[in-house]
């Protein structure tokens, strides 16, 4: 389901409505709505723009049970306090057909909400089912009930009974194919209901899935990953404990190159992520080498992706850890800023995200720098003088790094090892006249100034010999 911007006139500056939309593709009509919502709540929005997004909810959810949410969007969409006689219509019709299956489910739902039953079943379901069978009356049809039940109830909106109905039948039924999809819906169920540990346990279960089962066709493998990715964007930002693993997920080889090859756009997500763990490491007291690694692997595939896709956030990557470009990095961590703020998932995490932003910068400005100027990295951090100099001191204790303040020239010194004769002039190469004459080289060969030399160095040093 596409957005418009109203008219079609309404202008798109930093292209937020169309990432919204490559991301809604992919998602359940059912996890679109919580996105919707978020936009339909933002304090900039023109009534344009919000009569465009209740028309979006109405057709959303129009052939869905939850007839009275959908008769009020009508009434909203047309300004009117009644509404057409369907609405009334096919709420009775829904009120019936839940007391249909109510009464054709009563059987097996009571047997499994009976303990003394419920501790004879064990782990085979064939075995289950024959019990059951034999010893209650129980049979397939009734079973199927269960997962039809379940949809039903999906479809009205009741997530807490969907995802208990989709966990019975899935406890019993032996149709692979049908145990797939109450997999996905319970996992769309514990997502609506916050319940995160139940989430994390379900995009487990269809991780192995996903990774076992044959599939007819290697396209049918990488749509299923590329729904778990999106679909994971839910706990992925909601829940501390999922962090760290859905992040070894999306770099994993096989997700990783699905997220390159169908859904670039996720890498917003992962870049965010690896940046915001630099504070949650720092305060779990965890390792630095994995947080390294990370960032490593986010750098190597934004580089890969460059000419596929960006935007401000990998964009502040590329310009930090490619290009080396202080300003330029800096100018991208403001647009990256006001970019997560309106973002639904990553709204949450700005204010993280940008506090660990300005630590890689100065990192890495450090690093290259003997002398420092406090005021000139205040203006590349966007900090004031004053808080420039605090954000400095700060970082050198929580960094260790090995430098002083020159409180009279306000300067910091850093002491840095002894460089090797090569690396030096690659300093000089990079901050001298000369290093304009090598970017646009190593940006047609897609590497970084570094890389460049190195080749360079050792193509001189083979000629030599």
């Amino acid at each position: 389901m596409a957005l418009s911007n109203g008219t079609g006139a309404q202008s798109d500056p930093p292209g937020e409505y169309e990432f919204l939309d490559k991301i809604i593709r992919h998602m359940d009509r059912h996890l679109i709505f919580p996105l919707l919502e978020h936009e339909t709540n933002r304090e900039d929005i023109s009534d344009e723009r919000l009569k465009d997004l209740t028309i979006a909810k109405y057709r959303l959810l129009y052939n869905t049970n939850m007839t009275d949410y959908v008769a009020d969007l009508w009434k909203e969409v047309n300004d009117s306090d009644e509404v057409p006689t369907e609405f009334s219509k096919k709420r009775e019709e829904v009120l019936e057909r839940l007391r249909i299956f109510e009464e054709e489910s009563s059987k097996i739902t009571d047997l499994l909400a009976d303990d003394a039953v419920v501790s004879q079943l064990r782990s085979d379901k064939v075995a289950n089912l024959k019990f059951l069978e034999e010893n209650h009356g129980v049979t397939i049809e009734m079973v199927n009930i269960l997962y039809d039940f379940g949809k039903f109830r999906y479809a009205c909106g009741d997530y807490e009974r969907a995802s208990d109905l989709l966990y019975q039948f899935r406890v019993l039924s032996t149709d692979n194919e049908k145990v797939s999809r109450a997999t996905w819906g319970k996992l769309v169920c514990e997502i609506l209901n916050t319940n995160w540990e139940a989430a994390m346990e379900e995009i487990q279960k269809l991780k192995d899935s996903i990774e076992t089962r044959l599939f007819n066709n290697p396209r049918a493998q990488l749509t299923a990953r590329e729904s778990l990715v999106h679909y994971a964007l839910f706990p992925f930002f909601n829940y501390e404990p999922a962090r760290e693993t859905l992040t070894e997920l999306y770099f994993s080889p096989p997700y990783i190159s699905s997220i390159q090859t169908v859904c670039p756009w996720i890498l917003r997500y992962l870049a965010a992520a690896v940046i915001t763990n630099r504070s949650r490491n720092k305060n779990l007291g965890s390792s630095s080498g994995a947080y390294q690694k990370q960032l490593k692997d986010l750098v190597r595939v934004v580089k890969q992706e460059v000419y596929e896709y960006n935007d401000p956030v990998t964009e502040f990557v590329k310009a930090l850890y490619v290009d080396f470009d202080f300003e330029e990095a800096q100018r991208k961590l403001g647009e990256a800023e006001e970019v997560l703020r309106n973002d639904f998932f990553l709204g949450s995490s700005t204010d993280v995200f940008v506090e660990s932003a300005r630590h890689l910068i100065s990192e890495s400005y450090c690093k290259i720098h003997q002398r420092i100027d406090i005021k000139d990295l205040s203006k590349r951090l966007g900090l004031s003088e004053e808080d420039g100099e605090k954000w400095i001191v700060n970082l050198i204790r929580d960094t260790r790094v090995d430098a002083k303040l020159d409180y009279k020239a306000g300067t910091v010194v850093m002491n840095h090892p002894p460089q090797s004769v090569y690396q030096q002039r690659f300093i000089v190469l990079f901050h001298g006249v000369n290093s304009e004459r090598f970017r646009p080289i190593a940006r047609e060969r897609r590497l970084d100034l570094g890389e460049y030399w190195l080749k360079r160095k050792a193509r001189s040093e083979k000629r030599n010999f």
